[in-house]
């Protein structure tokens, strides 16, 4: 069976792309939902449906604060490379691949599934400062750490 190299600079750079697209994304959705919300009647009618809209916004800028915070955090990440698992890790399991980065969750990367989790998730908890042969369990999933880059 021939091993996948993973480049983490790549993976890196990948995550923090994803957390641009989807800041652009959002910001463009919002002032698209502004517009519309200015462009509806000043009437009794439709106030509710202004309302509505008002809030949207409001949850959306929400969700534009946590994607600026993901964005602050994976600046923090590093393109270090250790033996044992920490901050910029990627963990290669028996299982799965995860990134312990920011959590951004499920993402694919050049045909390959990972998961980018945060140092303070209960996986990356449990996986912290081991090595590869390690194991590990949560949840009743039994895991072996085989690679960590």
């Amino acid at each position: 069976m021939e091993k996948i190299v993973f480049e983490k600079n790549h993976i890196r750079d990948y995550v923090k792309t994803v957390i641009d697209e989807k800041i652009e994304k959002l910001k463009n959705f919002i002032e698209f939902t502004l517009e519309a919300s200015r462009d509806i009647k000043k009437t009794p009618k439709y106030d509710s449906m202004r309302t509505e809209m008002q809030e949207e916004i409001y949850q959306m800028q929400r969700q534009l604060g946590a994607l600026n915070d993901l964005k602050k955090n994976m600046a923090k990440v590093l393109n270090n490379s250790t033996g044992r698992v920490q901050l910029s890790s990627l963990v290669i399991t028996n299982k799965a691949r995860f990134y312990i980065s920011v959590s951004l969750g499920e993402f694919f990367f050049e045909g390959d599934r990972f998961y980018a989790i945060s140092p303070e998730s209960p996986m990356a908890k449990k996986m912290m400062g081991m090595v590869p042969g390690d194991s590990f369990t949560l949840n009743n999933i039994h895991q072996e750490i085989v690679e960590v880059l």
